[in-house]
């Protein structure tokens, strides 16, 4: 007999975890609350009938994982993502750009060549980061961000750590978690060749995977149910009543705060550990600027105390409407609280100098855009109880809160349920134990 797995949550991981367990033949039901695929990245509808994402996003060429699924579910990431090299330019042409090659040559050709900085600035860098290889990208969980930058001049930490750390980490360097920076440091900037490759989004952020996934899922007969909230999760000995509805194992996709709620109950101590999470929102401001672009697709701003983005994107440059960019605020805790107008009126005059006379189309804020990857950070396990998986990019692994760690805690769930439904039913229910400290 075919075995019946639930997935609860259709964001990157549940879908990933989906078609892993589709593709091997199980049957998969995928349980989502929302309207809609495709979790905290996903496409709205505005007024107009336009698509704007729920937020900007990011790939880069190490994300190896992920567009590989996007592949396999028939999402083409040649035609649906610009790739370029890695590059942090500003406007007035300052910054780094990495060239192609291997990544150790095209490490140091980068530096040697980054427009605006002295040799000192160079120097410190190149003997920061051999520091780093040196000592494996390793360091103690408990270090912050700041410690890795104490050879680094100013202008290196502001224009290339800074803002590398507030992309990838969404957590300020001053209290950023530097075994996961140098994780991410690792294996874009010296993965191999393409991996620090920069890949912007051509197309809705929903067409990427959410809705090609969806549509493949139920090509191979898994069913996706939409507006579905789960009220309840409950051990059956082998398997797990889910709802009310049995099923012989669950991937647990659902955000950190919902797999919270549903294994206070069965696993009270994992339950802990994913609701002592805490967060940083992402605010996104959406301007119109007829007749102007931005200098680059991707243009590194000068961050400050009425300036908050730290990036803005070109969606003109991008392939979609002329004209129209979107303002990245990450780490938004303060301007959060100082209010949505607030901050899009902020964003509009540190845009000016760039986009005269834009207007405001949109802002979106995610206020749990991702958890605060800080040091000594204890983040909940995979596996939560016998044939119940965890998956999100919350879960405990090297890497922080991105569309590549989701897609691959997705796999790795699909992976071991497999796994265990292949070995066969177990009688033991819900074992409880500590969530592990993260390794570097």
């Amino acid at each position: 007999m075919t075995a019946r797995v639930a997935v609860i949550g259709a964001g990157w991981a549940g879908l990933a975890a989906a078609v892993r367990l589709a593709g091997a033949g199980v049957s998969v039901a995928v349980l989502e609350m929302a309207p809609q695929p495709g979790g905290r990245a996903r496409s709205l509808t505005d007024e107009g009938g336009e698509r704007l994402d729920n937020g900007q996003h990011i790939l880069i060429g190490a994300y190896t994982r992920t567009l590989a699924l996007m592949e396999e579910v028939g999402a083409d990431p040649q035609t649906m993502l610009s790739r370029t090299p890695l590059m942090l330019r500003r406007a007035d042409g300052s910054g780094i750009e990495m060239p192609r090659g291997a990544p150790v040559t095209a490490f140091v050709r980068g530096v040697a060549s980054a427009r605006g900085w002295t040799w000192r600035d160079k120097a410190s860098l190149l003997a920061t980061a051999a520091g780093w290889a040196a000592r494996g990208f390793r360091c103690a969980p408990t270090t912050p961000v700041a410690a890795l930058c104490e050879g680094l001049s100013a202008r290196v930490r502001a224009e290339l750590i800074d803002p590398l750390c507030v992309a990838a980490l969404n957590t300020p360097a001053s209290e950023a978690s530097a075994a996961v920076m140098l994780r991410v440091l690792r294996d874009a900037l010296f993965g191999g060749r393409g991996a620090a490759d920069l890949l912007l989004p051509r197309r809705p952020l929903s067409e990427l995977l959410p809705e090609p996934a969806a549509t493949w899922l139920l090509r191979q007969g898994a069913e996706l149910r939409c507006t579905a909230r789960v009220a309840s999760l409950e051990s059956t000995g082998p398997g797990w009543r889910v709802g009310g509805e049995r099923f012989d194992a669950v991937v647990l996709a659902a955000s950190a705060l919902e797999a919270a709620r549903l294994t206070a109950g069965v696993a009270p101590a994992w339950s802990r550990a994913a609701a002592a999470l805490r967060y940083e929102p992402i605010v996104t401001v959406y301007l119109d600027a007829p007749g102007c672009q931005l200098p680059c697709a991707m243009t590194t701003l000068d961050e400050g105390p009425e300036a908050p983005a730290q990036f803005a994107f070109d969606h003109g440059l991008l392939g979609g409407v002329a004209g129209r960019s979107a303002w990245v605020v990450s780490g938004a805790r303060t301007w959060v609280e100082r209010g949505l107008e607030s901050c899009a009126a902020a964003v509009l005059r540190q845009a000016q100098p760039l986009l005269p006379g834009a207007t405001l189309r949109r802002v979106l804020a995610e206020k749990r855009a991702t958890f605060r990857c800080t040091p000594g950070l204890v983040r909940p396990p995979a596996q939560v109880a016998p044939r119940l998986w965890a998956a999100g990019d919350y879960i405990d692994g090297p890497y922080p809160a991105t569309l590549e760690g989701a897609v691959r805690a997705g796999e790795t769930a699909a992976a071991q349920l497999l796994a265990q439904l292949r070995d066969g039913p177990t009688r033991a229910g819900p074992k409880e134990r500590p969530s592990p400290a993260p390794t570097a």
